[in-house]
């Protein structure tokens, strides 16, 4: 059964709809549907195939707690799912020894310029989770560029264009001085530097003042890169975890434009709020409709099951616009 949509209200007391709205299917792939045996299946990457299907690349975790991935298939993106029926990428900890742990949470950008899939990824090692990246064609060879950025560091994008003339990624590495977004640039996808701090999580009883992360890859839009990042607040229950917006500039995008101060999604399913970690809604992966509005963001639901809520970039962008704030102390040192 699924649960109520619940209407928000801002500040002011206006009262104003979800911006994400959850599928009456949902979830919409559990451990059920596989054809092998695992402990569960959350965080998936997602992308348009060019016959129009979707592909979801789902993050597998096995009963030793270890993960992978497998691709699942569908005409809708919604039901009819064609699963691969043995794991599609496995960690590889012979030839690239900082999978030993796994590997963790693909995100996905089809790049033009290469007329290939970049997928970024968190290869777990004895050191901690690190990016690494894979380029493929077609989800079933792909070619390993192992780690990219060391430990502790995870929740990365490639963006699908250079900017001017460089290849950026956005990643989310972790210190002791805290978990904000950053973002790197790179001549050959081999080599990165010019780190840049794109985002810094807040401080204090913000919602997002624990740590933040990119959660799918951003969206080109005419304003700016929309991006939809995840906060964790830490509670006497545990982590929870929710999404919020930002907006940054197109051709130098560790400008930040514009910063939503409240959260717009967060755990309020059942299937969200109980599953083998608690309060989770993390996505890792969205399809564009043939509008070019209309996004369908796919989302880890309490690191059980893979669920879907579809949203309206015009819409976000105009909540953002109404609720978003600028940080001018961040855009002087940009």
């Amino acid at each position: 059964m699924t649960a109520p949509e619940t209407t928000l209200i801002n500040v002011e007391g206006q009262h104003y709809p979800p911006l994400l709205l959850r599928h009456p299917a949902n979830p919409i792939l559990t451990r059920k549907h596989w054809p092998y045996s695992i402990n569960s299946v959350f965080n998936a990457g997602a992308t348009l195939l060019q016959d129009g299907t979707t592909l979801l690349l789902c993050r597998i975790e096995d009963r030793r707690g270890l993960s992978h991935f497998c691709a699942a298939r569908s005409v809708n993106g919604v039901d009819g799912w064609q699963i691969d029926r043995e794991p599609t990428l496995m960690p590889s900890p012979n030839d690239f020894p900082e999978e030993i742990w796994g590997i963790e949470d693909p995100r996905i950008t089809f790049v033009p310029e290469l007329q290939q899939y970049a997928v970024t990824y968190t290869s777990y090692s004895r050191g901690g989770p690190g990016v690494s990246l894979a380029l493929t064609k077609d989800f079933r060879s792909f070619e390993r560029y192992g780690v990219i950025m060391p430990p502790d560091d995870k929740d990365s994008a490639l963006l699908p264009r250079r900017i001017n003339g460089y290849w950026a990624l956005i990643h989310r590495p972790m210190t002791p001085l805290g978990s904000h977004m950053w973002i790197s640039y790179s001549p050959d996808l081999h080599h990165w530097g010019r780190h840049r701090l794109m985002l810094e999580a807040r401080r204090g009883a913000w919602w997002d003042a624990n740590k933040i992360g990119l959660s799918p890859p951003p969206i080109e839009t005419s304003r700016g890169w929309l991006v939809l990042y995840h906060g964790v607040r830490h509670t006497p229950s545990g982590c929870l975890y929710r999404l919020g917006l930002a907006l940054f500039d197109l051709e130098k995008p560790e400008k930040c434009l514009l910063r939503g101060d409240s959260w717009i999604f967060g755990p309020e399913a059942d299937y969200e709020r109980n599953g083998d970690v608690n309060n989770v809604v993390f996505p890792c992966g969205y399809t564009m409709d043939p509008d070019g509005d209309t996004i369908n963001i796919y989302y880890g639901a309490a690191d059980c099951s893979i669920a879907l809520a579809r949203a309206s970039v015009r819409t976000l962008l105009e909540w953002l616009d109404a609720n978003g704030s600028f940080d001018r102390r961040r855009s002087q040192d940009v």
